[in-house]
């Protein structure tokens, strides 16, 4: 009995700090709605621009270029990493990341792109919005890299274009790829890697310091098992990448 009432204690103690952590997040919710409500909003690009008081440098204005030049040309061929932008007609985003082996990304010709697509979670939501709105955008990065390469333009999904062969790996080839008709190219400057230090390793978060996917999935969802969860996870990282 001694030890039932020690446990019922615990049990309440959780309960109360539970109450108390829910009570301070939904006061700090309110606070934080109410400071919104408050504040002041720019919605016009004048007043947006006056705002700020400055127009954009000439370097930021004449760096867009229509063709992948060869400065272009071998950041992507050495990308290994790149995140993915799309939009539907009714304004649902999605913008995803993509990697493979450097390279994966084909520079077809000035200013086309093949980027391969591999087995994923089948949401489709990148390929579900450019079917219905071809316009895209992508950001490449190179590891330990500050710069980064940005791309605007417009994809279509296809199945049957010969360099999808070319993308194969360990004998399979992807099911379909984007072609990337690319409109705008430019570099971007180092200011968000160098102020974010996203390749120092001294900042680098410690992944057990973390709960696994599955359990955090689960958490999310309810009814699920972490456990079961991850083991699944961790059978698709292993037999499912290609």
């Amino acid at each position: 009995m001694f030890h039932e009432g020690r446990a019922s204690d615990r049990a309440s103690a959780a309960s109360d700090a539970a109450c108390v952590s829910a009570w301070r997040t939904a006061s700090s919710d309110k606070t934080a709605s109410m400071e919104l409500s408050a504040m002041k909003r720019i919605d016009d690009e004048i007043d947006l621009r006056e705002f700020y008081g400055k127009e954009p440098s000439e370097r930021a204005l004449k760096k867009v270029i229509n063709r992948f030049d060869t400065h272009c040309r071998h950041f992507i061929s050495l990308s290994p990493f790149l995140v993915v932008s799309s939009s539907s007609p009714d304004g649902h985003l999605d913008c995803s990341p993509r990697g493979d082996p450097p390279g994966f990304v084909q520079v077809l010709d000035d200013t086309m792109l093949l980027l391969p697509d591999r087995p994923g979670n089948n949401r489709l939501d990148t390929l579900s919005n450019l079917v219905a709105n071809p316009e895209v955008a992508l950001i490449f990065f190179l590891p330990g890299v500050n710069e980064t390469l940005r791309v605007n333009g417009t994809a279509e999904v296809v199945e049957d274009h010969p360099a999808l062969g070319d993308a194969a790996i360990n004998g399979r080839a992807p099911k379909s790829g984007l072609i990337i008709h690319a409109r705008e190219i430019y570099l971007h400057c180092a200011k968000a890697l160098i102020r974010s230090k996203l390749w120092d390793p001294e900042v680098q978060i410690e992944r057990k310091s973390f709960p696994t996917l599955g359990q955090m999935i689960a958490d999310q969802a309810g009814g699920m098992d972490g456990e079961a969860q991850q083991a699944s996870i961790e059978t698709a990282y292993k037999e499912g990448l290609y």
